[in-house]
């Protein structure tokens, strides 16, 4: 796990990263990054018959160890037929009460990736919220860690690497989730086609 307390100059290391993988994307990787959580937040709208905050707070809180396609499938499940399944049942209370009427504010960990990505799809022109997942780690730390821990559930680490996120952002002049997002569908993008040519990354 990288250190919770970088030196100055691992920080501007971990931004470089950041800008160097933004500066990658294609226009048509940037296009599709840019538009990740405006489509995501009208997906959340749909879902929750017109109420994208409670959606985002569904959506966020069965995020952990899903994919995007699994993640939407069990909120729709959710909606549709009005009980959680297929989480764990922290998880899964958690949707209970955010679909009872509470606020996903008051449920979900708001400085932690579950409630960041909340923040982002409930609001896609929040411009604090970064979503700090393992890909935005291993883009930062520039090197991919697979099924090695990294110690994200650590306040301060995360919070060291969302400054990071939130520092490259305001040299782009864009919004840290939007660099996030950008960043993500690169990265995962390089992971997908390295996977099909049968290299190891």
């Amino acid at each position: 796990m990288i250190s919770a307390n970088a030196s100055e100059e691992t920080r501007e290391q971990y931004i470089s990263n950041v800008l160097a993988t933004w500066r990658a994307a294609t226009p048509e990787q940037l296009e599709r990054g840019r538009t990740w959580y405006r489509t995501a937040h009208d997906l959340a709208s749909l879902i929750s018959d017109g109420d994208p905050r409670a959606g985002a707070g569904v959506i966020a809180a069965l995020s952990a160890n899903k994919s995007w396609s699994e993640n939407t499938r069990l909120a729709h499940r959710a909606y549709e037929f009005g009980v959680p399944t297929g989480h764990f049942q922290d998880a899964l209370t958690k949707v209970t009460r955010i679909m009872a009427g509470a606020d996903p504010a008051e449920v979900l960990p708001m400085e932690r990736k579950t409630g960041m990505f909340f923040r982002c799809i409930a609001n896609p022109c929040d411009p604090d919220a970064v979503v700090v997942d393992r890909h935005a780690h291993d883009i930062a730390v520039g090197e991919i860690y697979g099924q090695r821990d990294r110690g994200l559930s650590s306040a301060r680490r995360y919070a060291l690497l969302a400054h990071c996120y939130r520092e490259a952002a305001l040299r782009l002049g864009e919004l840290p989730s939007t660099v996030q997002s950008v960043t993500w569908v690169v990265h995962t993008e390089r992971i997908a086609s390295a996977g099909r040519r049968g290299r190891r990354i």
